[in-house]
């Protein structure tokens, strides 16, 4: 089947892709896609600037843009980069409307097709002979993200309260479900920090996606005008920087949930490893670098070009390295 005529195509990606002019301060490493439509997503996610009540502009998801281009040169630019080995995979989002998995299905068959490159895809929760159809297409990866640490903040931001049609369960079920088909390690899922969560209760789901063979990853809370939570501030730097640690600790089999000490409010006091060790994994820079599928480095999808970034598309430099120290209060809260 033919894919869309026309597709988003991230900004960053665009520019790499040599669609658009412009330049870029880190190159993206995969190809990021967005679905057209003509209208906003039946979804009603209040801090997204794509959601059914939102009064955002129509080319915005977080706070990127992501300008129409038709899918077969979008298609050829691929190639040529994947060819070139200037790229390392093509990640698609998809909107949620009447055709989307339709699409969605194309557009993964058509670049499976003629670039070959590996393919993830962040959606909707599909059912299972839709995954099954998916993969079968040529799909590597999926994502469906829970977004929220809690079922609670998930009815409030994302379903029945927000007057969307989502439910967690259906979620922990699309999850599941996407495990058995593509295998562990293999289907992701992300959270947003600074919905109104605590420490342990975010830390305790990224346990939980761990243990059933999803990868979570981390996004900081971006107010987008337009949205019904344009007014809500970021994270703090610093409690964005422990909730890094505490994932990357977590995702790498160094420490559990269980092994980790937590104030009567929820907040995040002990890592549960040795004081050194926790410098040494600092000092790495890993915990702070995005946290999204194999090769994705998602260049300022969440914060500005001038900073502070909150995800880093490439290693910390020594200076940035020495703020994050600063940022955790290394030897003093987490001794």
């Amino acid at each position: 089947m033919a894919p869309p005529r026309f597709v988003r195509v991230s900004l960053g990606s665009a520019i790499t892709l040599g669609l658009t002019k412009g330049s870029v301060q880190a190159a993206p490493s995969a190809i990021y896609l967005l679905t057209f439509h003509d209208s906003k997503c039946f979804a009603n996610c209040l801090f997204c600037a794509q959601a059914r009540s939102s009064t955002s502009r129509s080319d915005l998801l977080s706070r990127v843009t992501w300008p129409t281009f038709s899918t077969k040169e979008v298609l050829s630019s691929v190639q040529e980069l994947w060819n070139r080995r200037l790229i390392r995979r093509v990640c698609i989002q998809s909107l949620n409307y009447a055709d989307a998995f339709t699409d969605v299905l194309n557009l993964v068959e058509s670049f499976h097709l003629v670039a070959g490159l590996p393919i993830s895809l962040s959606s909707q929760p599909f059912r299972g002979e839709q995954l099954q159809s998916l993969a079968d297409a040529g799909l590597q990866r999926i994502g469906i993200p829970l977004d929220t640490a809690t079922e609670d903040l998930f009815s409030r931001i994302k379903g029945h309260e927000a007057g969307g049609a989502y439910t967690w369960n259906e979620h922990l079920d699309a999850l599941k479900m996407s495990v058995e088909i593509f295998g562990k390690g293999f289907v992701s899922t992300h959270f947003i920090v600074g919905l109104g969560e605590t420490d342990t209760h975010l830390i305790s789901i990224i346990q939980k996606m761990v243990d059933i063979g999803v990868h979570p990853g981390l996004f900081a809370f971006t107010p987008i005008p337009g949205t019904h939570m344009e007014d809500l501030h970021p994270p703090p730097l610093s409690r964005y920087r422990k909730i890094q640690v505490a994932h990357y600790l977590i995702t790498k089999g160094i420490v559990a949930y269980s092994m980790m000490k937590f104030d009567q409010k929820g907040d995040l006091m002990k890592y549960g490893i040795p004081p050194q060790r926790l410098k040494e994994t600092i000092a790495s820079g890993d915990p702070f670098l995005t946290s999204g599928c194999p090769d994705c480095n998602r260049p300022f999808y969440n914060e500005k070009v001038r900073g502070p970034l909150y995800n880093y598309p490439r290693r910390p430099t020594q200076d940035e390295l020495a703020q994050i120290e600063v940022d955790l209060l290394i030897g003093d809260t987490f001794p």
